[in-house]
């Protein structure tokens, strides 16, 4: 099963740089800034982090029986990101379709948004061998969004481009709705990293094989069976006497 796991995290790993790779080539054909604004999406930024971090952790899973306690952390955060770009991308496109807007879904684009977030969340409930994450850890789940965020707004003031409606001023009502957006966003994420830790800790572990040396295995049941001789020879023993060599070939 670990060895299954560190399989998969390297498969996922490598279709996620190929779903990148092709979403990046379908991203120029719109031109201008197309390179740059690829990047600074939040979905984009998070599947490069997935990428890299299911790498490492699948090079872990096969070399060692379970995770280091940093790459537990890791993976909350990781996953965390990938669900909810997922979650809010769905909104968008249900949002869009509701509204009469047509948008398009390329197969790169499905595999970023609902087949890498729902890996993310399959490895992390039945990864054996992985750590117990601690309730501190929802501290560090936003870092990553802040310093996004604010990377945006100042980007966005610069280039007047935002990647998300609810983030450009011209196309929400004033200050009062982008915060309420915003900390929308914020609460979701650690809501999200919340229920992860509480899942880790209803979901049973499943402990990691543990490999069994062949050769001492053998010494163990030989040594076994030596000593269930001895006692078998030293019980058919008259009064109490063990048996000589003939005697106790004789009783077999």
């Amino acid at each position: 099963m670990r060895k299954a796991s560190g399989i998969g995290r390297l498969v996922a790993a490598a279709s996620g740089t190929l779903a990148l790779a092709l979403h990046l080539l379908y991203s120029l054909g719109s031109g201008g800034a197309a390179l740059p604004n690829f990047f600074s999406y939040f979905t984009m930024q998070s599947a490069i982090v997935a990428v890299i971090l299911w790498s490492i952790g699948g090079l872990v899973a096969l070399r060692s029986a379970t995770d280091p306690s940093w790459l537990g952390t890791a993976r909350l955060l990781v996953t965390t990101y990938q669900l909810v770009s997922g979650v809010v991308y769905t909104i968008i496109v249900a949002e869009a379709v509701a509204q009469g807007i047509s948008i398009q879904v390329p197969l790169s684009s499905q595999v970023l948004h609902y087949w890498m977030p729902a890996y993310a969340l399959l490895d992390w409930l039945i990864t054996t061998g992985r750590p117990r994450v601690p309730w501190g850890s929802l501290g560090f789940a936003l870092v990553f969004p802040l310093a996004w965020g604010a990377f945006t707004m100042i980007r966005g003031s610069l280039l007047g481009w935002y990647p998300y409606f609810f983030l450009d001023p011209y196309l929400v009502s004033g200050p009062q709705e982008f915060a309420a957006y915003s900390l929308t966003v914020l609460a979701f994420i650690v809501v999200i990293a919340a229920l992860l830790i509480l899942v880790d800790r209803l979901v049973p572990q499943r402990p990691p094989s543990v490999q069994v040396d062949r050769s001492a295995r053998t010494e163990r049941l030989e040594a076994a069976s030596r000593s269930l001789d001895d006692l078998i020879v030293t019980q058919l023993g008259e009064r109490g006497r063990p048996l000589t060599a003939d005697e106790a070939h004789q009783n077999r």
